[in-house]
């Protein structure tokens, strides 16, 4: 049995671990509980009603968040001899046009936060599946980060403003920070918002039952916080 920190049991007594907490009752008392001396991540985390095996009941795409993520994002681009100038006119932290920087991440380095490549580039970058896959740096036209030259500059713009990739895992889980300990509620919740709007709008077609099972806040080291499902999923961006 995980033994718990004194912190950590004065914390979690402010919890009613049977209780579904509002949207908004639970980004304040989320931001209560988080008792580390930096400023914690908070996590979103879904269980869904889909089944992952089922290429019909599969979801994964891209949210821009209103408040950012309060961190500074580093941006790698693979670019063509054409989108370099463009990359690096934008911004981006890391570009690599040449196959010494793709040995030099096949060789372990992955010091950045997201990565974007042009489609001619692809065919490279797909050597990298094994490094980047599993830590969910791969390019992919679903997230957003497998764009044409003249939409480059605005891919690396949304990143480094604020965005996180959302995805089924293997479990039926879905996984999300929405921001810092340090943001305002209204802050989270405009980020919290804007995930849950875009996860209501791409229910699959197919599912039948319950789309989402439970939903739940935590801090980087903290207790969760239960939220009612109905009410996190009738948040709208807009309202």
């Amino acid at each position: 049995m995980t033994r718990r920190g004194k912190k950590y049991l004065d914390v979690v007594q402010k919890v009613e671990h049977m209780k579904l907490y509002s949207p908004q009752e639970a980004l304040e008392l989320v931001k209560e509980v988080s008792y580390v001396g930096f400023d914690a991540t908070i996590d979103l985390h879904l269980r869904m009603g889909l089944d992952p095996r089922r290429s019909d009941q599969q979801i994964r795409g891209v949210v821009r968040l209103p408040y950012g993520l309060g961190k500074t994002v580093r941006v790698l681009v693979f670019a063509s001899a054409e989108a370099e100038p463009v990359a690096r006119e934008a911004g981006a932290d890391f570009i690599i046009a040449d196959d010494e920087g793709i040995k030099k991440i096949m060789d372990g380095w992955v010091d950045f936060d997201v990565s974007i490549a042009v489609p001619e580039m692809m065919s490279k970058v797909g050597r990298l599946g094994r490094v980047l896959g599993r830590r969910g740096l791969m390019p992919n036209p679903k997230t957003g980060t497998v764009v044409k030259v003249e939409d480059l500059a605005n891919a690396i713009d949304e990143a480094k403003a604020g965005r996180v990739e959302y995805r089924v895992d293997r479990s039926g889980n879905i996984h999300c920070p929405i921001g810092k300990a340090s943001f305002s509620t209204t802050q989270l919740m405009g980020n919290l918002t804007a995930i849950m709007d875009t996860i209501r709008r791409v229910r699959p077609v197919a599912l039948k039952g319950l789309y989402v099972r439970r939903v739940t806040l935590a801090p980087t080291m903290g207790p969760g916080v239960k939220v009612d499902p109905a009410a996190a999923l009738a948040l709208e961006v807009g309202l």
